[in-house]
């Protein structure tokens, strides 16, 4: 009977690891992070960033950094109301509008390994990368039929 429990209590185990997400292990520690605004379990660069209207599919895209790269992320932008997306120069078709996309970077990461990672992870349907800026836009779009790589633009 003991070792029906001890395997059981060894499978249940495996089992709920094998789910959390490694983001939860992410540190957030250093002065990157002093002074900013925790919102939603997400780092955001001031009160103005909307980061509780996130679908699942992009917030496990921002664990998945989290956990790859053992440091939380800190968004510039996330959600965003057709006023705000136009005054911020988004396009009409912005996956922002639609809680889709973030636009992040990860503090003592280079923005190189980032897109290096954003463009082998499977889950990243679009890309922006910006020259003379620390941060990329990640959304989780539909790729087109065929591509291998997100959709990329703005300098990627």
């Amino acid at each position: 009977m003991r070792s029906i429990a001890a395997a059981l209590l060894l499978a249940v185990t495996v089992a709920l690891t094998g789910c959390m997400p490694l983001a939860m292990f992410a540190s957030s520690s250093g002065a990157a992070y002093s002074g900013k605004s925790n919102s939603f379990g997400t780092f955001v660069a001031s009160r103005e960033v909307n980061a509780f209207c996130i679908t699942p599919k992009l917030r496990f895209i921002i664990w998945d950094f989290e956990g790859h790269f053992g440091r939380k992320v800190i968004m510039n932008s996330g959600y965003r109301d057709a006023q705000h997306n136009g005054s911020a120069g988004g396009a009409d078709s912005s996956y922002h509008k639609k809680c889709m996309a973030a636009d992040f970077y990860i503090p003592g990461v280079d923005k190189s390994q980032l897109i290096a990672y954003a463009m082998a992870n499977d889950g990243v349907g679009g890309l922006g990368c910006y020259p003379g800026r620390s941060f990329i836009h990640v959304d989780v779009r539909d790729r087109p039929h065929g591509y291998r790589r997100p959709v990329t633009f703005s300098g990627c």
